[in-house]
């Protein structure tokens, strides 16, 4: 079945989401609500919503609104309608009875509901209208988060579920899992467990919730919110609710009650109006204390709130066996939270799902987590699992896997799609090289580079990588979410801190070797980023010959945020790119300033849209909306270009001190409107240096080398001053920009 027309009932955060992703893969979308003036509102909020929710903004239009009284006959011409209203099941009903009055013949009809049963929902549905009904649960938000789990009865026509699943994998973009009607599906089901045990078993230990946040955190692969953390995120008394859905819907004996049960804790947060970051605080709050802000976190037990206290438990890497084996209250908390997810995801195979690949990939997308509980599983063992675990009677699982003891009992990943993925392709690899920052797979047409660091920051081990694997076609991609946020900052303030400014120089000169190595390769690379690409990361990919792009990313060069300017051809390339343009080539100084208002302002885009117009992008890089799909796209890139030859080297006819002094003049007048302060002068200044060529004269012919110089002198210049270190620091401490 086609699907060239949706209509969407309920205009709130995951209508509103839902239609604005449809719009994203231009499929006309219409939302309708209760008065048209509700659904105007909700159009408003898209088109403002940050992060953008729209990969092109100018599309907005493209979402019809109206009324479910007036304007109702949309359904008529409708392929797909999604209802997305209030979880009231008496609402739902009444709905459903006129969307199946109005429908055409054979178009489906599903609910976005994350809670209620679907034998619950069509309870009164004819059996005809059941074989076109289902629950398709997206996660919010709907453009960023890949999972949607397709929840499925005994009634439907799954040819048409299937023709669903395909539409939104292959249009949409989402990993689309097919799951049975059980409670809280699939990823909720372990993930909602997952927190709950995560907090009881930190109550229970006398565990911090800063301590708790961070074992449950970055080093078990979980996002860095950490439990409590989350917990505010959602909301406290979302949270309550979602609990007491699943109290109600699941057996008395499921191990889930014994985590889900009301604690009083939770009871007087709510009642007193602490119900996360939409109330007054939850287990953190922000309290200002004259005129600055303070993050406080709650003493569980005596129930005051004092200032949070940061917990570095020495990891940078997710390595859940270093976790586990230590030998104080971490490591006890770890591995006993760790085993009781292992044990009751898999109890939940075969009866809830029996491919219990799905549960992991549910996490992965659904959750953000690096691995799922049959990946930890994998990664920690099955031998010592076994050897360290109490009872896990009536676990089929876990029984039969005690028996065999396979340390390979995990097979392929991600069985829900055909799509040739990464996670499906690096366990075939003839040979996989690995150091502490990457890990290079070698194949016989062509190697993955594949970044392994926090935020895969890049340092001397990550340009080894790519050097070494550009003995044959190569793809620079990851699974982890981000491609690369730069340059290894704390690394380089590890010298700065000694005065060791040699070594940084060192580094930076070698990136920059490794960047235009990339670049003249006598193979193809090709860059396949996702998530953030930035300063470091966006070299390494605008250097490359090819670049395939996920629809989500955020791209640019903001070096200039923490008092430095781009020097790994950042400047450079970006530089020739523009001075490519019909605008350039009538005045040379158009494309240096265009460059320096971008770079200057560390300009960011936050989707391939509007990657292209900064040149960040070309036009001819290709762009996909299922991040599964980044290596089989490339792949296919590889493959066509087998008769590659190199680029010719660029070269740049800059108008030097003329061209400085026109930037200068910005500079001071950002200065003398207060946009600016004095260190932000000098920063300008740099790059001014940089992009207007230096010492240099219109005449004059430079190359990439010569650009490369001068990015390298303004960065050394500017990495030994205190004010550059400073922002550094601040940066590294808090996650925010410091303007000195």
């Amino acid at each position: 079945m086609e699907i060239k027309k949706v209509v969407i009932i309920g205009s709130g955060t995951m209508g509103s989401g839902i239609a604005a992703h449809l719009c994203n893969a231009n499929v006309p979308v219409t939302l309708l609500d209760l008065t048209t003036e509700i659904t105007e509102k909700a159009r408003e909020k898209i088109q403002k919503s940050r992060p953008p929710l729209l990969i092109d903004k100018s599309k907005i239009n493209n979402i019809e609104v109206g009324n479910i009284n007036d304007d109702f006959d949309a359904v008529k011409q409708a392929d797909w309608v999604v209802e997305a209203v209030v979880e009231r099941i008496d609402i739902k009903h009444q709905i459903y009875e006129k969307i199946f009055k109005n429908r055409k013949e054979g178009a489906i009809v599903s609910s976005n509901t994350s809670s209620i049963p679907i034998k619950v929902l069509s309870e009164k549905l004819t059996d005809e209208e059941k074989k076109d009904f289902c629950i398709t649960h997206f996660f919010n938000p709907v453009r960023y988060m890949g999972l949607l789990e397709i929840v499925k009865s005994e009634n439907n026509d799954l040819k048409k579920i299937n023709s669903l699943k395909n539409f939104c994998e292959q249009e949409l973009g989402k990993g689309a899992i097919i799951c049975n009607d059980t409670p809280g599906f699939l990823g909720n089901r372990v993930g909602v467990y997952a927190m709950q045990v995560a907090m009881t078993e930190a109550i229970k230990m006398k565990l911090s919730i800063e301590e708790a946040d961070s074992v449950f955190g970055r080093p078990m692969g979980i996002p860095k919110t950490g439990v409590f953390g989350l917990y505010d995120l959602i909301g406290i008394d979302l949270m309550a609710d979602v609990l007491k859905s699943f109290i109600k819907e699941l057996s008395e004996n499921d191990p889930f009650q014994s985590v889900a049960k009301e604690m009083p804790l939770i009871t007087k947060l709510i009642s007193t109006g602490y119900t996360g970051r939409k109330g007054k605080g939850g287990f953190y709050r922000m309290n200002k204390t004259g005129n600055k802000k303070i993050l406080e976190a709650l003493n569980i037990e005596t129930g005051d709130y004092l200032p949070s206290k940061k917990v570095d438990l020495g990891i940078e890497t997710v390595n859940l066996n270093a976790l586990i084996d230590r030998e104080d209250k971490y490591g006890q908390y770890a591995w006993s939270v760790i085993s009781k997810i292992i044990k009751y995801a898999s109890s939940l195979v075969p009866n809830v799902t029996d491919k219990f690949n799905d549960i992991d990939e549910a996490m992965r997308l659904g959750f953000n987590w690096a691995m799922g509980p049959f990946e930890m599983l994998k990664s920690i063992g099955v031998k010592k699992f076994f050897d360290r675990v109490d009872n896990f009677e009536k676990n089929q699982f876990l029984e039969n896997l005690s028996k065999t003891k396979n340390e390979n009992f995990y097979g392929e990943r991600q069985l829900y799609t055909d799509i040739e993925t990464l996670g499906k392709i690096k366990p075939k690899a003839i040979k996989v090289d690995k150091n502490k920052s990457a890990d290079i797979y070698r194949f016989k047409d062509f190697n993955i580079v594949e970044f392994t660091t926090k935020a895969c920051a890049l340092d001397y081990d990550s340009m080894d990588a790519l050097k070494k694997a550009t003995d044959k076609p190569l793809i620079i991609i990851n699974e982890s979410m981000q491609f690369s946020a730069g340059v290894n900052l704390t690394y380089t303030m590890s010298f700065a801190e000694k005065g060791d400014f040699k070594s940084i120089e060192k580094f930076i000169k070698y990136f920059q070797e490794t960047c235009k190595h990339l670049k003249y390769s006598k193979h193809p690379v090709v860059s396949a980023p996702s998530g953030l690409v930035l300063g470091g990361g966006e070299e390494v990919a605008i250097q490359s010959n090819f670049v395939v792009s996920h629809t989500n990313i955020v791209m640019g060069l903001v070096e200039t945020i923490v008092g430095l300017v781009p020097a790994g051809g950042g400047c450079k390339e970006v530089l020739w790119r523009w001075s490519q343009t019909a605008e350039a080539k009538k005045d040379p100084d158009y494309a240096p300033l265009k460059v320096f208002n971008i770079i200057g302002y560390a300009k960011t885009a936050t989707s391939t849209v509007e990657a292209v117009p900064l040149k960040f992008l070309r036009p001819e890089d290709k762009k996909v909306m299922n991040r599964n799909s980044l290596f089989e796209v490339s792949r296919k890139l590889i493959e066509k270009n087998k008769d590659f030859v190199p680029p010719k080297e660029c070269t740049f006819n800059l108008s030097g001190k003329s061209l400085k002094e026109k930037m200068i003049k910005v500079l001071e007048k950002l200065y003398n409107e207060k946009v600016i302060l004095e260190h932000g002068i000098e920063v300008g200044k740099e790059l001014a240096n940089v992009l207007s060529g230096g010492n240099t004269t219109i005449d004059k012919i430079l190359n990439e080398d010569d650009l490369y110089k001068l990015e390298l002198e303004s960065f050394m210049k500017l990495i030994e001053t205190k004010k550059t270190q400073e922002r550094i620091k601040h940066t590294l401490a808090t996650g925010k920009p410091l303007v000195n």
